[in-house]
C-alpha cells in the first residue's frame, strides 16, 4: 500500500502525479506557470483530468540563472498552502533538493519530498520524517543538482541504481520517515545519456521487484526526444510509448505534463493486464 497525505492507493493503482513549474524558465512550458493564476488554474485543470499528486518546483532542472533557497521558497511554499486550501484531498509533492525548502514547504502543507538530485543534501530525508511526509529517493548518478551528465559510464546501470536507491530509501525508513511513503525513482536522465535511460526503462522490473513502489518522470525528456530526434514538443507519442512500457513492467507513479493522455495510456495497459475492468461493454453483447 502506498499513503500518501490522506490518500491511499492500491497495489494495482497507476497514480498521477501532475507537473507544475513555479519557474519562468522550465524546459517544456517556458514560465506558463510561473505566475500564481495560471499556477493555479493549472492544478485545478490537473485535478480534474484525473491526477492524485501535484508536484510543484521552484527551480528547473537544467543549468540556469542561479536560484538561493530563499527564492525558491518564495516561489512554493506560499503556492503550496493556497493550493492545499483550494485542494484539501490532493496530494501535495514539491521537487527540491534543499531541506530548508523542505522545512517551509512541509509547514505550508506538503505530503511528499520528490528529492529528484538522489539526496545530494542528506537533512532533506530528516526533514521528511520530521513531518512524517513521504519522500522520492532518486538515482541521479551522483551528480551534482542542475548539471547535465558528461562522459559518465556505468559497469551495471541497474545495480547502481538500485544500490542508490535502496539505500536511500532505508536511511530515510531508519530515520522515520513512513515506509509506505517512500517511493525509488530511476532518474531518466539525471546522470545519465540517452542508452542509459533506454536501459533504465527495459530493466524497470527490476526494480519494481525490490517491493518499493517506483515512480517515473518521463514527461518529454531529453532520451525521448534523443531517440527519436524530435524537439520538446513534438516527444508525446514517445513519452506515451514509455508511459506504456513502464506500466506493463509495475511502475506506480508517473510524473507527467500531459495527464489526460497519460490516464488513457494507463487506463488502457491496466485493463490488458486485468487489472481494470474496460469503462463500457457492449460489443458482441447485443
Amino acid at each position: 500500500m502506498l499513503r500518501l497525505g490522506k490518500r491511499e492507493f492500491g497495489d494495482h493503482e497507476p497514480v498521477i502525479m501532475a507537473i507544475v513549474n513555479r519557474t519562468p524558465d522550465s524546459f517544456y512550458d517556458q514560465g506558463a506557470t510561473f505566475a500564481d493564476e495560471a499556477a493555479l488554474s493549472r492544478v485545478a485543470q490537473a485535478v480534474s483530468e484525473g491526477a492524485a499528486i501535484i508536484d510543484i518546483g521552484g527551480v528547473k532542472a537544467g543549468p540556469g540563472e542561479e536560484v538561493s533557497a530563499e527564492e525558491e521558497i518564495r516561489r512554493t511554499a506560499a503556492f503550496v498552502a493556497e493550493v492545499r486550501k483550494q485542494h484539501p484531498d490532493v496530494v501535495i509533492s514539491v521537487d527540491t533538493w534543499r531541506h530548508e525548502v523542505g522545512t517551509a514547504v512541509c509547514e505550508a502543507g506538503a505530503d511528499l519530498i520528490n528529492d529528484a538530485w538522489g539526496g545530494v543534501d542528506p537533512k532533506l530525508a530528516e526533514v521528511a520524517a520530521r513531518y512524517g511526509v513521504g519522500l522520492v529517493c532518486t538515482h541521479a548518478g551522483g551528480a551534482e543538482p542542475r548539471t547535465r551528465p558528461h562522459r559518465v559510464g556505468y559497469e551495471d546501470l541497474m545495480a547502481d541504481i538500485l544500490r542508490v536507491t535502496l539505500g536511500l530509501a532505508e536511511r530515510a525508513v531508519d530515520l522515520g520517515v513512513p515506509r509506505d511513503g517512500i517511493l525509488i525513482d530511476p532518474g531518466h536522465d539525471f546522470g545519465k545519456n540517452t542508452r542509459h535511460s533506454l536501459e533504465a526503462t527495459r530493466r524497470l522490473g527490476e526494480m519494481v521487484g525490490t517491493g518499493w513502489p517506483v515512480l517515473v518522470s518521463l514527461s518529454n525528456k531529453d532520451f525521448v526526444g534523443e531517440t527519436l530526434d524530435k524537439p520538446v514538443k513534438e516527444r508525446l507519442l514517445g513519452t506515451l510509448a514509455t508511459t506504456a512500457v513502464s506500466a506493463w513492467l509495475g511502475a506506480r507513479v508517473y510524473r507527467v505534463h500531459e495527464i489526460a493522455e497519460t490516464r488513457q495510456v494507463l487506463d488502457m495497459v491496466a485493463s490488458i493486464a486485468g487489472h481494470r475492468t474496460p469503462a463500457v461493454a457492449r460489443r458482441g453483447l447485443a
